[in-house]
């Protein structure tokens, strides 16, 4: 055999091991796109079968990604830890990156089919808050200086001796406008009324103060509904059950608040996506069913964990004075996170940075900004803080 049928020889040989791979490769690409068809059309045909459910029956059902990498029909009530914690992994990897992102992706699910979430402004005008009280040492908590009390109110009741407590004015002719889906900051020096002007628009002022001027939500007085049910008051002082666990504490809050009216949105929502043959991520899909469960445990109350930054210490006990349990600033931020997980729509924070180092405080305060404009939830946030 010459030089010139070898070079022939190589070339066909080389030709046939290029064409061969190409195949490979071909074929390869071809299965792996196949596959992917496959499972497509799969939970194609899954979320098919879920519309056709009522919408009772369909806001129990979901479709959750599997170990397996498939989605699967699940029973929102009965999401087992692993599975919220997979789930909250694909939604919010990182809090400080992803929030926004996903806040964002809860927005434009309800926007897709028309649904205007209700806001709430609230407006305070010429409010006056005024207590009448004993100063000096009469102020004492002593046991004579309670009975010389009782007796005086009672001769004061009747008229015969005259009232001999002191007039205080704690907020004089304040007036204001707090905007919906905003965050407003409030300062002011000790002893200046922060705290009874957050617990004026919060409705839970004590009834023994006098009370005047007018505090509306969307134009409403306070007598004409609860202001319970639509704003949330978060105190300064953190008061929990030390027995329980953080995740326990949100988990119990979210129960006691119930869901107002997100069932009610989400059935709508889903109403409304089944006459526009819209198909929503399955992930977020599962997140927003389970916000209208109040069960024991949900992925909210993860997500609301994370966001705070709770992972650390989610299992460990609160604490008090007789138990040891976490520090002074996370139990701050688990008082800042009952009042989040409920459904309240006003949130009136009262100094919920004391405590707190700079970089948590930032933390917090970034979340609940990511929170304002792009929660389903509309919320408008009041935060006191020490002026100086």
């Amino acid at each position: 055999m010459d030089g010139s049928d070898l070079y022939n020889a190589s070339r066909a040989s080389s030709s046939l091991r290029r064409n061969s791979s190409s195949i490979w490769r071909n074929n390869t690409m071809e299965v792996f796109s196949r596959s992917s068809r496959d499972e497509d059309d799969e939970e194609a045909l899954k979320w098919a079968a879920l519309e056709k459910l009522p919408t009772y029956n369909r806001l129990k059902k979901g479709l959750l990604m599997g170990s397996h990498g498939a989605a699967d029909e699940i029973d929102i009530d009965n999401i087992g830890f692993q599975e919220r914690k997979n789930l909250l992994e694909r939604l919010v990897r990182v809090a400080e990156e992803d929030n926004e992102k996903f806040l964002l992706k809860l927005k434009d699910r309800i926007d897709k089919v028309g649904i205007d979430l209700p806001t709430i402004e609230v407006r305070f005008e010429h409010l006056n808050v005024d207590a009448e009280a004993y100063v000096g040492s009469r102020a004492l908590p002593t046991f004579i200086n309670f009975i010389v009390n009782v007796l005086e109110g009672f001769l004061s009741y009747i008229h015969v001796l005259p009232n001999r407590k002191k007039h205080l004015s704690i907020l004089h002719d304040v007036s204001g406008i707090i905007k919906p889906s905003r965050m407003t900051l409030l300062l002011g020096p000790p002893s200046s009324g922060k705290t009874s002007l957050l617990l004026a628009l919060a409705g839970k002022l004590d009834p023994d103060l006098k009370v005047s001027g007018r505090v509306t939500y969307n134009g409403h007085s306070l007598h004409e509904f609860v202001p319970q049910r639509t704003a949330a008051y978060i105190s300064q002082h953190d008061v929990h059950i030390g027995e329980m666990t953080v995740r326990e504490t949100l988990a119990f809050s979210a129960r006691c608040q119930g869901v107002g009216s997100r069932y009610d949105m989400l059935a709508e929502l889903s109403r409304r996506e089944k006459a526009a043959n819209i198909k929503p991520d399955p992930d977020i899909d599962v997140y927003m069913k389970q916000q209208h469960e109040g069960q024991e445990a949900s992925v909210v109350t993860d997500y609301i964990v994370k966001v705070l930054g709770l992972e650390v210490c989610a299992d460990t006990m609160v604490g008090d004075e007789m138990l040891r349990g976490i520090s002074g600033g996370q139990r701050k931020r688990v008082t800042t996170g009952e009042m989040l997980v409920g459904p309240a729509k006003a949130l009136f924070m009262d100094e919920i940075s004391t405590g707190l180092d700079s970089s948590t405080t930032f933390q917090i305060v970034n979340s609940l900004k990511a929170i304002c404009p792009h929660s389903p939830r509309n919320c408008c946030h009041l935060s006191a803080a020490a002026g100086t």
